[in-house]
């Protein structure tokens, strides 16, 4: 499982640090600094929240490839 993170939808609201910065890491402004990220099954309902916390929809769930 990996997040995916748009980089241009990002608008740096950091809600989703908010939820869980271990996740979702920012840059020094605030926005996302990640295009894909592993994520262990464990990890999947934090993340599950930190995405839908996102107000522009920038990140998204995705089985592995």
């Amino acid at each position: 499982m990996k997040i995916k993170g748009n980089t241009t939808l990002c608008s740096g609201h950091a809600r989703c640090a908010a939820v869980a910065p271990e996740l979702f890491s920012l840059d020094d402004h605030g926005y996302i600094n990640f295009e894909e990220k592993e994520i262990t099954p464990e990890q999947f309902a934090l993340a599950q929240r930190g995405v839908r916390a996102c107000p522009e929809r920038a990140l998204t769930l995705s089985e592995d490839e």
